[in-house]
């Protein structure tokens, strides 16, 4: 149980980081498609229109934020009290909860969003608003995490999250913030 919890939320917690980087107007990943890339970017390279890639650039609240499976999976180094065990642990129980009934609706709209593009003619504003629906269950999904992420971020000593910043440090360190990039270069 503890293994499918510290999994779910390193993925939820991936999810909301590469989403809170595709607000604001950067992405992990550029799109797939011939032509995609030529949606945001001018042309460009030597075969025409969109055919560079463009590297990641990397989420500015990483460095910020800490994984809730990063904060469990280190209890006792970061000497954590009962008191912020049990109310780390009821957050993300709630938050899991939650996050399912939210996928759980979210691939139902994706479903019917499918089905509104599968025609050869396509009504606009039909497939529109159901996008609509599509991202305002993005968004609140991503709420819903960041939420977390920040209530167990209150909860933490300044010494907790100081010993957090080491141990990602030192599995990340060319994380922005990080001893080889300091937070005054972060783009």
């Amino acid at each position: 149980m503890k293994k499918l919890i510290a999994v779910t939320f390193a993925a939820a917690f991936l999810f909301v980081t590469v989403a809170i980087a595709q607000q604001s107007g950067q992405s992990p990943h550029p799109p797939n498609g011939p032509g995609a890339d030529n949606m945001r970017h001018p042309p460009n390279g030597p075969d025409g229109p969109g055919n560079m890639q463009h590297p990641p650039n990397p989420d500015p609240l990483a460095h910020l934020m800490f994984p809730p499976d990063m904060i469990m999976g280190h209890t006792r180094e970061l000497n954590l009290t009962d008191d912020q065990k049990t109310y780390m642990r009821t957050e993300i129980q709630k938050t899991m909860t939650s996050f399912q009934d939210l996928q759980w609706k979210l691939q139902d709209q994706m479903e019917l969003l499918h089905e509104t593009m599968k025609s050869t003619s396509v009504n606009e504003q039909q497939a529109l608003a159901q996008l609509e629906k599509v991202l305002d269950i993005e968004r609140d999904i991503k709420r819903l995490h960041f939420g977390l992420a920040v209530r167990l971020k209150n909860r933490l000593t300044p010494e907790q999250q100081e010993q957090l910043n080491k141990m990602r440090m030192e599995h990340h360190p060319g994380m922005p913030g990080g001893p080889d990039r300091p937070p005054d270069q972060i783009q």
